[in-house]
């Protein structure tokens, strides 16, 4: 091999180095930043990305996602229970940040066996569990100082709702429905998302012996006997109006009926156990009390 030969090989290796040892470096560089390309298949993660003040990092979330407004200029990749494989890979993410309840478990395989990052939150019914959803996802995100901020913050909130919860006068019996379907009640049992804000504002679930939602007999509807209907405000086509609810011939037998006693809340702020739960509750008490005077 002549010199210049020689000279040709000894650049293209320096090179050809040089290229690796960047490469190196921004790998590094990207593993200490944390992930940057964040899709979040459910509305509470993103709801806690923007509350940790790394909403920036977000590219695509899902149908349910709708907390700040800001995320819903994001790509819509589905609902969270029923996400495309395809949708969420061509998104090309660092991260996927997913509710406990996302799939279908046949996407998240492929997810898998594509060695597409994720991490999925835990599910949360209690205050502790809100906080294992905050810290988890700081901790994805490498931002924990903010996780523990924010969780001194929502620790706080779900303080004075239990101070509020504790001082009901007295505690009303509070059925969650989520929808009417062909005149049916869908209602709220034990083990939900539902049962455990009516808990923390100090209620009592109207729906005993059940666990997950279950469609009512008008029996069971009636025998339920509630003082308050809560459901979700969430317009489209499965919105359902108050004058709705107390028409429903059930319903309208049940002292919550005859007294028109209907409260309704965002359905993301009600029901998804993220870092505005405990404000969430709050308001609920203050509804329950509003109602529970009402009645006299």
């Amino acid at each position: 091999m002549t010199g210049r030969s020689l000279l040709t090989v000894g650049r293209f290796h320096a090179s050809l180095t040089a290229i690796l040892l960047v490469a190196s470096v921004a790998t590094s560089a990207r593993a200490e930043e944390g992930p940057q390309r964040v899709v979040a298949a459910g509305g509470s993660a993103a709801e806690i990305v923007y509350a940790l003040g790394q909403g920036d990092r977000l590219i695509a979330r899902d149908t349910t996602s709708s907390y700040p407004e800001a995320v819903l200029a994001l790509p819509d990749v589905g609902y969270v229970r029923q996400l495309s494989p395809e949708n969420l890979i061509a998104m090309d993410p660092d991260l996927i940040l997913a509710e406990h309840d996302a799939g279908p478990p046949e996407t998240i395989e492929i997810l898998t066996h594509a060695g597409v990052p994720m991490v999925t939150l835990p599910q949360a019914l209690t205050p502790a569990d809100v906080l294992a959803k905050i810290a988890a996802t700081a901790e994805a995100l490498g931002v924990p100082e903010a996780g523990a901020a924010l969780a001194e913050k929502t620790s706080a909130d779900f303080d004075a709702a239990a101070a509020a919860a504790a001082s009901m006068p007295a505690r009303p019996r509070v059925l969650f429905v989520l929808s009417l379907q062909g005149g049916r009640i869908l209602a709220a049992g034990d083990d939900t998302s539902a049962a455990a804000m009516i808990g923390l504002a100090g209620g009592v679930n109207a729906v005993e012996g059940l666990s997950g939602y279950k469609p009512l007999t008008d029996e069971a509807a009636i025998a339920a006997a509630p003082d308050v209907i809560l459901a979700m405000d969430r317009g489209g086509d499965l919105e359902v109006e108050a004058s709705e609810l107390v028409a429903q011939p059930a319903l309208a037998l049940t002292p919550a009926g005859q007294a028109g006693l209907v409260i309704r809340m965002d359905g993301l702020y009600l029901l998804g156990f993220g870092p505005r739960t405990g404000a969430a509750a709050l308001e609920l008490n203050a509804a329950l009390r509003a109602a529970v005077e009402e009645k006299g």
